[in-house]
């Protein structure tokens, strides 16, 4: 629920601070005293809608996942929207988006106000059904769990299957290209780092005659080798390092000239078109250590399609039992469902009449197979379409719809806001859209602007706006204050006696 709404320097309101209770919450007044902008900047606190308000803030009690949003929850959430020069939106202090905003209110929030048609979408008319057979049966939420994973199994093979078949239909020409990769790459046979390799034998290759001729010319040291050993012993000095340096200059050498004598075998057009043909696959692949990766999964796609028709097989038989078993479950999804739609009718149309509208008809049609089963609930009143009727009719519709979904509800289902409901009714219809929304507000935190006397008189926090100087004022009005304010209502701002003793009798009835 919202606990908690702030609003400042908003049209004619410069200061509003409202604390809030569960139920229904009523705002009466004159008309242009400002009621429906109040409604706007409370939507606007929570990304529903847009206002030049200097800052209006909503706290609320709801629950959402903070991670999801890289935000802090606290037990008391803190919605805040702040106009300067554009507008920014804050949770518990937290920049966030409006789209984020917009996302979580959207769990627990709903302003009824134009044709929104939600409430008669197939999901939610169809959970509603499925709802009330699960209190008397306690057995069709496993059975529609298991109908959606047979349907969802059936639906991942199908097309599976499809991918196999439209591949069939090339299978030469994709297995022959297959095997026009493979070879292309076997025919080459690159194995990894060899290009590395012919590159350091290309570099030794290019310095191999100016080093063969340093050798040469180094290995003349070694023939005044004795004369520096004579040098050492007449010396006196021990000649074991010399032995040892020359030991290691003469091994260094010979390894050096056996090494670039080898590379006399070596001829430079093969490394050089060697390193052509690597070139092309590095090229072509990424890498040569790619070029294998893809030669492999190659190999791989190649035996799934010479193993085609065994998989194609396999998968019809497999597809065709989900088929019988997914029709199966959805025949009886759709015998329950039938079975239970009278009464929901019945249930439907006893709201219908509390609301002064004739009955309506309900009925299920079949339709193709979803995750949901194969029914499809439509409605009509007076035998038109929901696109047919009145706004008023649609509103009051649509408050049975929600009253039939409470009585299966366990928990709360958040914030209704509704603007001038009862517009334009009779005092009958008010009184029955009255006592249909004190009902929802056991389930909902429910705000409502009215000009009635019957709803407002059904509200468990009554706030009157009004204005003083030419500025907007809310104030939380009491028993005696809310007498006042509805004879205010009934008769006009000249409040007659009968006006306030009718007014009384709502109250305390």
């Amino acid at each position: 629920m919202i606990e908690r709404f702030f609003l400042k320097d908003y049209l004619s309101f410069k200061e509003v601070e409202l604390n809030l209770s569960s139920g229904l919450i009523v705002f009466t007044g004159p008309s242009g005293s400002g009621k429906s902008i109040l409604i706007n900047s409370i939507l606007s606190s929570l990304g529903n809608s847009n206002c030049e308000a200097s800052v209006c803030e909503s706290s609320t009690s709801w629950e959402f996942d903070g991670n999801e949003y890289g935000l802090e929850c606290d037990d008391i959430n803190v919605f805040k929207h702040i106009k300067k020069e554009k507008s920014r939106y804050f949770i518990n202090n937290q920049s966030v988006s409006k789209k984020s905003i917009q996302n979580i209110s959207a769990k627990h929030l709903r302003y009824l106000s134009l044709k929104d048609y939600s409430d008669f979408e197939n999901e939610n008319l169809l959970n509603i059904l499925d709802a009330r057979i699960e209190k008397k049966l306690k057995n069709i939420f496993l059975l529609k769990d298991k109908y959606k994973k047979t349907f969802l199994k059936h639906k991942e093979l199908f097309l599976e299957l499809k991918n196999i078949e439209d591949e069939e239909k090339r299978i030469v020409e994709l297995k022959e290209f297959a095997k026009f990769e493979i070879e292309k790459i076997e025919s080459i046979n690159p194995s990894e780092n060899e290009d590395v390799e012919l590159l350091e034998i290309k570099k030794e290759l290019s310095k191999k005659e100016k080093v063969l001729e340093s050798l040469s010319y180094a290995n003349e040291i070694f023939n005044n080798e004795h004369n520096v050993f004579n040098a050492l012993d007449a010396l006196e000095i021990d000649s074991a390092f010399f032995s040892d340096a020359m030991n290691e200059l003469r091994a260094t050498l010979d390894g050096a000239e056996e090494k670039f004598s080898a590379l006399e075998e070596v001829d430079v057009e093969e490394v050089l078109n060697r390193l052509e043909e690597l070139s092309e696959i590095k090229r072509r692949y990424g890498s040569i250590k790619e070029a294998l990766e893809y030669k492999e999964n190659k190999k791989i796609e190649l035996q799934k399609y010479e193993n085609i028709e065994v998989t194609k097989d396999e998968l019809q038989k497999k597809v065709e039992q989900l088929n019988i078993q997914s029709d199966d479950l959805a025949e009886k999804l759709t015998k329950l469902r039938t079975d239970e739609l009278s009464l929901f009718e019945k249930d439907l149309n006893s709201y219908l009449n509390e609301l002064y509208l004739d009955n309506c008809n309900v009925f299920i049609k079949n339709i193709d197979r979803n995750e949901l089963g194969k029914d499809e609930i439509s409605i009509s009143l007076n035998g038109a379409g929901l696109d047919k009727i009145s706004t008023g009719e649609f509103n009051r519709l649509r408050l049975a719809i929600l009253a039939l979904k409470t009585e299966n509800m366990n928990k709360n289902g958040g914030v209704l806001m509704l603007d001038e409901i009862d517009a334009n009714l009779s005092g009958e219809e008010s009184m029955s859209v009255a006592k249909v929304l004190k009902k929802l507000s056991k389930y909902f935190q429910v705000f409502v602007i009215s000009h009635q006397p019957q709803l407002t008189s059904m509200g468990d926090q009554h706030f009157l706006v009004h204005k003083e100087n030419g500025e907007s004022k809310v104030t939380r009005l009491d028993f005696e204050n809310r007498i006042d304010e509805i004879a205010r209502i009934i008769s006009g701002d000249k409040i007659s006696d009968e006006a306030k003793k009718f007014a009384r009798e709502l109250l305390e009835g």
